[in-house]
């Protein structure tokens, strides 16, 4: 039976539409999704939207857990995978990649595996699009919240182990250019399929910018745990601000990147190359306390996470949060808020063929929102995830 949403305005996000209405298919799919008055007949339920806003599901390509959970603990991944997809459907999220780190080669292994079981399985809400390898080749000086002794030299070997055991999950990888054997492992991975992510590095500018001339195509979140920006030596900020084709992860929930950075950066890049992300941590949607992250005790005040000297340790926004933040805090205008925590993620991931926007033909992972970005109703596949339809 189809399902027809109505009475809304429609971002889809490249365009918005006033008075609009989306028809699902029962397999899922969408069907029309434009002005009410050009609607095709469709019988099955009608959804009056009472002006609310319709978008394509948020996607974050950059997140550790939230609500409790952080991904990656062998013996508990399947479980915790399933959690964290239930809970975040709340915030609009229909897809994400689960970012995972561990202490050894053998444990990443385990938890590889354990995921990809998951994975798929398949799970109950926001869909399970894959792996992020956020390390472990990644820069001891700008290690960021990772203990020093997860972090290793980039081992080709190691690398063909993990891509084996991904078995095609595996979607993007970080690590740091100027470490010996990185070029080498970034063009394996673009061999492979998977996406080599500049990040956690103290490139100078000319190393950064020609790695982001060749086999890296993505940064990990923007100005953090990297190498800034002088008068003299622009380092990887620069090279980022100055690239030609990358995206650009960033983490707009204030904390991390003040709201004046955030707009250099879309200044820059244009909203055609950032991706929102949260980076977010066990403590997301949690009250302040003691957690963990990458093998550091963390320290969470005022929704702000630490490690015991300052640094900041991962986010505890939530992907609409951050949307929010975007639009009101750097004016950016809502449409264009939006497609950089859907469109953009998806094409950066290769998912933009049936993912990340409101077209015909697409999967229906949609939510519905109000003037500040709360979510209302979220939709995995046509199928009510969150909400009361």
């Amino acid at each position: 039976m189809s399902l027809m949403l109505h009475n809304a305005t429609l971002l889809t996000p490249l365009r918005t539409v006033d008075d609009a209405a989306v028809v699902i298919t029962d397999n899922g799919r969408i069907a029309y999704a434009g002005p009410m008055h050009e609607a095709p007949r469709a019988r099955g339920q009608r959804l009056d939207l009472n002006g609310r806003t319709i978008m394509p599901g948020l996607i974050d390509v950059h997140v550790h857990g939230g609500h409790g959970v952080t991904f990656g603990v062998p013996g508990r991944v399947a479980e915790d995978l399933r959690a964290y997809s239930q809970w975040v459907t709340r915030f609009g999220v229909t897809g994400f990649l689960s970012s995972v780190a561990a202490p050894d080669p053998p444990t990443l292994l385990q938890v590889v595996r354990e995921s990809v079981a998951a994975l798929q399985e398949g799970l109950p809400g926001a869909e399970g699009l894959g792996l992020h390898l956020e390390g472990p080749f990644l820069n001891p000086e700008k290690k960021g919240a990772f203990s020093p002794d997860w972090l290793r030299t980039p081992s080709l070997d190691e690398v063909d182990a993990l891509l084996e055991a991904g078995k095609g999950w595996i979607r993007q990888v970080t690590l740091a250019p100027e470490l010996p054997g990185a070029r080498a492992v970034a063009a394996k991975l673009r061999v492979a399929g998977v996406v080599a992510a500049l990040g956690h590095s103290n490139a100078d500018y000319a190393l950064a910018s020609a790695a982001l001339r060749t086999d890296f195509t993505h940064v990990t979140h923007t100005f953090n745990a990297q190498r800034g920006l002088q008068q003299r030596e622009p380092g990887v900020w620069g090279a980022v601000l100055a690239s030609e084709r990358v995206t650009a992860e960033l983490i707009a929930d204030t904390v991390h990147v003040h709201p004046g950075t955030m707009k250099v950066l879309l200044r820059c890049l244009g909203p055609q190359r950032v991706v929102l992300v949260t980076d977010a941590m066990a403590a997301a949607g949690l009250s302040d306390g003691e957690y963990d992250l990458v093998g550091e005790a963390v320290t969470v005040r005022n929704g702000r996470a630490t490690l015991a000297d300052g640094t900041i340790a991962g986010g505890t926004a939530t992907l609409n949060e951050c949307v929010r933040h975007l639009h009101e805090d750097v004016c950016a205008p809502l449409a264009q808020a939006v497609r950089m925590a859907t469109l953009n993620p998806a094409r950066a991931l290769g998912f933009g063929r049936r993912l990340g926007s409101l077209m015909v033909h697409k999967d229906a992972n949609l939510a519905v929102i109000d003037a500040d970005v709360r979510v209302s109703l979220t939709l995995v596949r046509g199928k009510v995830v969150y909400g009361q339809p």
